[in-house]
């Protein structure tokens, strides 16, 4: 049975940059996104893509979001836009876990690179939790047509 060391976040002096694109981020933080259906994103068949290949899916609008003036589980989180392309939007709403989710990645030791850390044999992992999510995006109804001269 192999185990693995698990470390609670580090408390961060400043927020760093953040390298997730910028559609992951939400007011609440990191959040899970659940859609019913598939998302055609007009660049082609998923063999067309090759792998490695980043494909902007779409981008999140929260239109009743005020940055300093709205509160976690406030009115805001009733409507979130998500648009596909440049013609579709999809409605949906955030909703809160019943349990929150921990994002946890390999911790790295010293300067070795990933292939390095995966050829050590120590007696077990050391894992970190990145973050913690709690809350979720849901879009349960069919897109609606846009139009692109409203942007």
């Amino acid at each position: 049975m192999s185990t693995a060391t698990l470390h609670p976040r580090q408390p961060l002096t400043k927020p760093p940059h953040n390298p997730l694109p910028p559609v992951l981020h939400t007011p609440t933080g990191l959040a899970l996104l659940e859609l019913q259906g598939s998302i055609n994103t007009g660049e082609g068949s998923a063999s067309e893509l090759t792998a490695g290949a980043i494909t902007q899916v779409g981008r999140l609008d929260f239109p009743e979001y005020v940055a300093g003036k709205s509160e976690d589980g406030g009115s805001w989180m009733k409507r979130v836009y998500l648009y596909v392309g440049t013609n579709q939007r999809l409605t949906g709403e955030i909703k809160k876990l019943p349990r929150p989710v921990a994002i946890i990645r390999r911790r790295r030791t010293g300067d070795l690179d990933d292939d390095e850390v995966e050829m050590q044999d120590s007696g077990g992992d050391e894992l970190e939790v990145v973050e913690v999510v709690r809350y979720k995006l849901v879009f349960s109804q069919r897109p609606e047509p846009v139009s692109t001269a409203a942007s």
